[in-house]
Parts: C-alpha cells; structure tokens; sequence
C-alpha cells in the first residue's frame, strides 16, 4: 500500500495540471460555454439592427452546427512570418480585401497534420485580432461552399508560438445567408484535406420548418 499511495498522488497532479492547462474548465463546462454562444449569436441573428437577416433578405431559419467536440479545439504552432507581406483576396462581390501574412498554424486533427495561413486584418479595428478562412473537405456539402471563418486572439506574450483554433466555433461569412454582403474567399494554401466535422454547417432556410 505504501507503494500505491505516491503513485496516486503523482496522478493527482497530473489531473490538477492537465486541468489548469486548460483553464480549470471541464469538458462538460466547455460543451456548456460553446452551446451558449450558439444561443447568443441565435438571438444576434434574430433581433440585433446589424444581423444579415432583414426585412430584404431571406427569413431567419435558425442555424444548425455539428455537435460540439472538443476534439476539434486544438492547439497549434504558430510560425511567425518574419517578413510579413500584404495578401489581397478576391470576394464574394468581386470585390478586395486586405490582410497581412501573419504566420502558419501547424497542428494535427484527424490522424493528418495540417497547416492554416493565419492572417491579421489590414487596416481595422481588430487588428489586434487574429483571422483564418479555410474550407475542407465539407464544403460544398454540410458546410458552406466558400468556406468558414475563425476568429484568433493573438498570442498573449512576445515568443509565444501557439494559438489555439477552435472550429466548435467556425463560422459562415454573412454571405451565406445575403449575397449583397462582400466576403473574402480562403486562400489557396487553406483548403484542407480533411473533412472539419464542427462548427456551423450550411444554411437552410427550411431548417426551422
């Protein structure tokens, strides 16, 4: 028994760390977090003066999402770009828009490993934010053909080389849902080999019926 006991204690910390890593939130608490902010952007959707749903566009149906799966929050390498250079992309309207190379995000999901261009917004107010559009091997099919879009909070120290992409909470650009609204396409390099099986799937307007 004397034997067992440091075994379990060294356990112990080991959950305590692995917990505090994670922010001291449980699995179950961050299936909750996620479904919350499900609902709130249901109720953005469905009465704020800036949701893409109007009197002129097509009625709110409700969203639908892939079950939340913490499988799918990861944690990535973030390799900085030293010389960080202007990517202009196409949009939905034939329109531009301007972000900066900021760096790679290198991580593995699905048995594969993956690499995303993370972008910084030109000449914005969230510029202190970090942005990836990518598509995968759903779109066009449970997801929305031109691709999904995750909001990144920048590494909170100087060195820091990781971030963590979240696709519970990948999102459609609001032209999925109005096309008088310009969105940039995903560039080349984020078109995934693997099918993204989270976050929000594509719009249909018979969903609610």
């Amino acid at each position: 028994m004397k034997k067992i006991f440091p075994i379990a204690v060294i356990l112990v910390i080991v959950i305590v760390i692995i917990y505090s890593l994670q922010g001291g939130e449980t699995p179950e608490d961050y299936v909750e977090r996620i479904n919350t902010e499900r609902e709130r952007i249901t109720r953005f959707m469905q009465g704020s003066e800036e949701s893409p749903f109007g009197p002129d566009s097509i009625p709110f149906a409700g969203l639908e999402y892939f079950p939340v799966d913490p499988a799918y929050r990861v944690k990535a390498r973030l390799d900085p770009i030293t010389e960080q250079k202007l990517l202009v992309l196409p949009t939905t309207t034939g329109e531009e828009e301007k972000y900066i190379r900021y760096g790679y995000a290198k991580f593995e999901l699905n048995g594969s490993e993956n690499r995303l261009l993370v972008l910084q917004p030109f000449e914005s107010e969230r510029a202190n934010q970090l942005f990836v559009a990518f598509a995968d091997e759903t779109s066009g099919n449970e997801t929305y053909g031109g691709g999904r879009y995750l909001n990144v909070d920048m590494p909170g120290r100087s060195g820091q080389n990781t971030i963590e992409l979240d696709f519970n909470l990948a999102y459609n650009p609001y032209c999925a849902y109005n096309p008088t609204y310009s969105c940039p396409f995903p560039p080349q390099e984020n078109i995934l080999k693997i099918a993204v099986e989270a976050g929000e799937k594509t719009y249909e307007t018979n969903s609610a019926e």
